[in-house]
């Protein structure tokens, strides 16, 4: 396709879309971009809970890739919808998302795909990669985390000495009798509180927190996590806080401790040296211990990252539409 090495590609639309039953009562969208015969590629989003959008299919050759993208559960197009109170979300955890991945490659007959990600994306990409390393061919990820319990600490606490007057009013969102305990596992109840204020206050908190992290970073239009629409920033913040209280179900340091899993499989790794919201040092630590990746930093971007991040996400996934 003709275009410059540092463009985007055009705009297209799925050819192939549809609800997957994974049990529990959830069905997950999913849909297919490119060409059919095209280089498999799974698209993994970000929150917990962002749902895929249409960007991510602009970083893909559609000639060469065969692009899928989904919604994790209960976010998205994916049903039931976590703005719902009703929505369980007791089987949400890491390990259904991952077993949701598995069946998703089965349905569509693919027997190895490149996964491209960031942010939460990234955990559940080295998640999904550690436990099933012979179905990846590559891995692409932007804005590196892992969820250890300390890259936790620092986004919803340590941030803090950054950002002091946004996070005394993050911290002020619940209410003093509720202890002083995990502020991420307060929020948590919150978001599962049977009163729908309580619940829009807690959203709302969490979001402009999230934002404030954000706040240095170069970007137009609304705020990233505020200007969500009503729907979709319940549904972020309910499993966000869900995930995050539960520090995904991993244990600690265990997705860089088993990196030796992922040797064989070519990965770049792309961050902003001013990611206040993910800290360069999960990046740095996992290519240390992940032999075949390749860490690039962006002295420029934070987590939101920028056009020379995009350039280096567009030029790795160029390489591997190459590799067989």
């Amino acid at each position: 396709m003709d275009r410059k090495p540092d463009e985007k590609y055009p705009p297209i639309e799925p050819h192939e879309q549809g609800m997957l039953d994974v049990g529990d009562g959830n069905l997950v969208h999913w849909e297919v971009c490119g060409n059919p015969a095209g280089k498999p590629a799974l698209v993994v989003h970000g929150g917990p809970g962002s749902g895929c959008g249409t960007r991510p299919r602009q970083y893909f050759d559609p000639d060469r890739y065969r692009v899928v993208l989904f919604d994790q559960r209960n976010c998205g197009r994916s049903t039931p919808h976590a703005s719902d109170p009703a929505a369980d979300l007791s089987h949400n955890t890491t390990a259904h998302l991952i077993a949701d991945m598995e069946r998703l490659r089965e349905h569509l007959g693919i027997d190895k795909w490149l996964l491209y990600g960031g942010s939460w994306g990234s955990t559940l990409i080295l998640a999904y990669a550690e436990q099933h390393p012979e179905r990846v061919s590559e891995i692409v990820i932007a804005a590196v985390t892992t969820t250890r319990r300390s890259e936790i600490d620092w986004l919803y606490r340590g941030a803090g000495q950054i950002f002091p007057e946004a996070w005394d009013l993050f911290r002020a969102g619940v209410p003093e009798a509720e202890g002083p305990g995990d502020l991420v596992a307060a929020y948590a109840r919150r978001t599962e509180s049977p009163d729908p204020e309580v619940r829009a206050r807690a959203t709302a908190d969490w979001c402009a927190w999230e934002d404030a992290v954000l706040s240095m970073e170069a970007y137009t239009g609304p705020p990233p996590y505020a200007g969500r629409p009503g729907r979709d920033q319940l549904a972020f913040v309910r499993i966000c806080a869900h995930y995050f209280a539960h520090a995904a179900w991993l244990e600690e340091g265990q997705l860089i401790r088993d990196a030796g899993r992922l040797a064989g499989i070519p990965g770049v790794l792309v961050h902003g040296r001013f990611d206040l919201g993910g800290p360069l040092t999960t990046a740095w630590e996992l290519a240390k211990v992940w032999p075949d990746a390749e860490l690039t930093v962006i002295d420029a971007a934070g987590h939101l990252g920028g056009p020379a991040t995009s350039r280096a996400v567009l030029a790795a996934l160029d390489r591997f539409a190459r590799r067989v």
